[in-house]
């Protein structure tokens, strides 16, 4: 994210602009050679699993395909249920990655080059139609594959508990809560929700 978007922060919000100062430059860099494809398998994947679990499980289901460096939605299409099942993934998740996998083919999920040309609103109506697939997820693949620097993902416990802890609120907040309030931050909320998932690690 630029130096900008933080400078705008911390003019239009001085409570963030404390976590700013503690927290220092923003580290959010997107992975944007990753495609929309190969993001969406990802986080369905680490949906409802800690980090170490999923990258577990997601490895073992590559593993199954020894000769790419990430299988392709014909892989995956052509996989029996039971082989990607015994790699670790639910039932649920394993109908969800070939559901990515058939829209994929059929142009629901769109290329990176495709995606680059859409507006956010628009990804999020096109990609939460895939099985498995909500808004919280899409959000993730704005702000961590394709870099869109306006995102703020209200459902996320992260994000509301660090805005929480950051404002002194005894409770979390609703999303409409943290939406209103983030109108301040736009069009740099992406940053914004970075420094607040930030604000989980600081000491005290």
């Amino acid at each position: 994210m630029t130096p900008q978007a933080v400078q705008h922060l911390v003019r239009s919000d001085k409570t963030l602009a404390r976590i700013i100062r503690k927290v220092g430059p923003c580290r959010l860099t997107p992975k944007k050679r990753r495609s929309p494809f190969e993001a969406l398998v990802q986080s369905v994947a680490h949906q409802q699993l800690n980090g170490t679990a999923a990258n577990t499980i997601l490895r073992r289901v590559i593993a199954l395909f020894p000769h790419r460096r990430f299988p392709l939605p014909e892989d995956l299409l052509s996989t029996p249920d039971e082989r990607l099942r015994g790699a670790g993934l639910s039932r649920a998740k394993t109908a969800s990655l070939k559901d990515i996998a058939a829209k994929t083919i059929e142009g629901v999920v769109p290329t990176a080059r495709r995606i680059a040309k859409l507006s956010d609103a628009e990804i999020i109506e096109r990609l939460t139609t895939v099985r498995g697939v909500g808004p919280w997820t899409v959000e993730m693949l704005l702000m961590f594959t394709l870099g869109r620097p306006d995102v703020l993902p209200v459902t996320d416990y992260g994000v509301r508990k660090g805005f929480a802890l950051a404002y002194g609120l005894s409770e979390l907040p609703t999303p409409r809560e943290l939406l209103n309030h983030g109108e301040k931050w736009r069009p740099h909320r992406t940053t914004a929700a970075w420094y607040l998932w930030r604000v989980l690690e600081l000491p005290g």
